[in-house]
């Protein structure tokens, strides 16, 4: 069963995680731009691109795609917390990305479940 990813939630969750992450990552201090800044951004990318490239698959292959998401995001959630460490960001301001980003996480695991049930009836 093929999807379209603009309707599923999940997608549209990230592309508004990934919105949040650029804007972010832009008042990040200049030594960060080839790090800290790079990571968040390619990861951030990568949680609607993978959904969206699996979303044209089968079931099976959607899953890989929607895990490697999930992994991106976890990745992610990771790097936020390593610049709210390094006061790029405010505790209010990560707790709020954060939160959206744990709700994605919850999100997708949800919709893996599902495509894996509907794999095994």
């Amino acid at each position: 069963m093929r999807h379209n990813f603009k309707n599923l939630k999940i997608w549209i969750l990230a592309m508004e995680i990934t919105n949040n992450i650029y804007k972010l990552t832009a008042t990040f201090p200049k030594s960060e731009t080839y790090s800290l800044t790079n990571q968040m951004n390619r990861c951030s990318v990568s949680m609607p691109s993978n959904i969206a490239e699996g979303s044209n698959r089968g079931n099976k292959h959607f899953q890989h795609y929607l895990n490697i998401s999930l992994g991106s995001s976890f990745e992610l959630q990771t790097q936020l917390l390593i610049a709210c460490q390094n006061d790029y960001l405010s505790k209010e301001k990560t707790e709020e990305i954060e939160n959206k980003i744990i709700e994605f996480q919850k999100m997708t695991t949800g919709f893996i479940n599902k495509l894996d049930y509907n794999l095994s009836s």
